[in-house]
């Protein structure tokens, strides 16, 4: 069970890096780190503003076991979504970064929206959706508008 984890990480850690890199030089630019749930989680400074250039409202994005967001709020609200994206990256690896904007383009190509109707997006809004139906005292999830959630359903547009 522990080589598996273990080869997991070592699968997304290309990732993890360039995610760790970006979180790195946001420290330098005011930002804080934190480790949360096995990965690492950069907030404010440098990456908030990066993010808040970012369509759709994004309040988080993840990077192999890296986890960047606008602060710590925020990366409180969208933990559970973007923990789904550590997931995918453990399974797919180098290949996620390519999967992922594959995946938009094509949604994009049928005249869907590409983040929201996106594979990896459509899991991560379902899972973090039955998270936050657990946990429905819980509003923190409300901060990110992001995620896009209303009454523990992703948002269509």
């Amino acid at each position: 069970m522990m080589l598996r984890k273990t080869l997991k990480v070592i699968w997304a850690s290309p990732n993890t890096l360039l995610g760790s890199l970006l979180g790195l030089v946001g420290i330098l630019f005011g930002g804080k780190a934190q480790f949360a749930r096995g990965a690492f989680e950069y907030h404010s400074g440098l990456v908030a503003w990066l993010l808040r250039r970012f369509p759709n409202n994004v309040c988080a994005m993840t990077l192999g076991h890296s986890i960047i967001g606008i602060d710590k709020e925020s990366l409180e609200a969208a933990r559970d979504h973007e923990h789904v994206h550590v997931r995918q990256y453990e399974r797919w690896g180098l290949f996620f970064i390519p999967a992922y904007f594959l995946s938009s383009a094509y949604m994009k190509y049928k005249g869907k929206n590409p983040y929201y109707d996106n594979h990896f997006e459509v899991e991560a809004y379902r899972i973090a959706a039955v998270n936050l139906r657990r946990n429905s005292t819980n509003s923190k999830e409300a901060r990110c508008e992001n995620l896009g959630l209303i009454d523990g359903e992703a948002n269509e547009s």
